[in-house]
């Protein structure tokens, strides 16, 4: 597979205001009680299908550490088998052998380790990650998930751009919960 057969997906969910966590990390938020008749149902053969999509998944250590919290609330691993690289500097514990724990240079990771390996990458959390990804030309597309809440302070979906990236908006779905779901092509 070549580097042009892979395609760099950053995905995040984040509150109207733009935030993918208060300023502790919490997402305590994500549980919205908002119905919207219109929208899509979204079930489990859903989330089946999309995984099926996903080739491999790319977070933060602290993207990592609220997922592994959710695992021991009872709530799963939402990543299924799929290999799954935490960049961290931090020593953090393995909850399972998918998990790959990296750091370095992130362009070199993504072009020459990720690209040649896997065609669906995504980028799934971490604000200051998901920037680098954009400020490094890496990503192909965007998923912006927007839950109907505002929390008014947190952390917010891009830590600190240091230019505009121009986007191209592919699709729109509302969901009965609440969701909106935005999907923009990254221009180059």
């Amino acid at each position: 597979m070549s580097i042009t057969d892979s395609r760099v997906t950053i995905h995040m969910a984040s509150s109207v205001d733009g935030f993918v966590a208060r300023n502790d990390g919490s997402v305590d938020w994500l549980e919205t009680s908002d119905e919207f008749a219109a929208g899509v149902t979204v079930g489990p053969e859903f989330f089946e299908e999309f995984l099926e999509t996903v080739d491999c998944y790319v977070m933060g250590a602290r993207t990592y550490e609220t997922a592994i919290r959710f695992e021991a609330q009872g709530l799963g691993w939402p990543y299924g088998d799929k290999p799954t690289f935490v960049f961290t500097h931090r020593e953090l514990p393995q909850s399972r052998n998918s998990i790959e724990f990296v750091s370095g240079d992130l362009a070199h990771f993504v072009n020459e380790r990720l690209r040649p390996a896997f065609r669906s990458i995504w980028f799934v959390g971490g604000s200051a990650l998901s920037a680098a990804c954009l400020r490094l030309g890496l990503a192909d597309e965007i998923r912006y998930a927007i839950l109907p809440v505002l929390i008014g302070s947190g952390i917010p979906f891009f830590d600190r751009l240091d230019k505009d990236v121009p986007l191209h908006l592919l699709e729109t779905k509302a969901y009965k919960n609440g969701m909106i779901e935005l999907r923009y092509e990254v221009r180059r």
